[in-house]
């Protein structure tokens, strides 16, 4: 496990942001990825699309804040979805049925697609990318 988890912001369309996470999702670094990630829905975002396809471990403390973040965009009129799943997460999400409230896709592009038909109406940033690295998941900036 590391105490690190790093996200890397990109905005392919206004009102939808793609964050690939990398890091551990754990007790230590739980906080920062639902501060992070819910500060990018607040910034007009409600559609968030996390690529997981960096994670090296999940804990039940990762697992609630990716809950805590759908329930974020729920309450922005958005939706959150994974992409690239590592398959230890993926029994931990169909194990706990959080994959029946969490949808999970394939791809960045297959999720930029299903999301799609959710209508928007908050600007974002246009193609910009953003860092936000945390060093001991205490929220301060880390390395990058």
């Amino acid at each position: 496990m590391t105490d690190t988890l790093q996200l890397t912001v990109r905005h392919p369309r206004p009102g939808l942001a793609i964050a690939m996470v990398a890091g551990d999702m754990d007790t230590r670094t739980a906080d920062t990825l639902r501060h992070e990630a819910s500060e990018i829905i607040e910034r007009g975002c409600p559609l968030l699309i996390l690529d997981l396809s960096q994670v090296g471990f999940c804990d039940s403390a990762g697992l609630s804040a990716l809950i805590g973040l759908w329930h974020a965009a729920q309450a922005a009129d958005g939706a959150l979805g994974l992409v690239d799943v590592p398959d230890r997460l993926m029994r931990m999400l169909t194990l706990t049925g959080v994959d029946a409230l969490l949808p999970v896709h394939a791809t960045a592009a297959e999720a930029v697609t299903a999301m799609t038909d959710i209508p928007s109406t908050s600007t974002g940033e246009h193609d910009s990318i953003t860092d936000a690295s945390t060093g001991g998941g205490t929220g301060e900036p880390g390395p990058s």
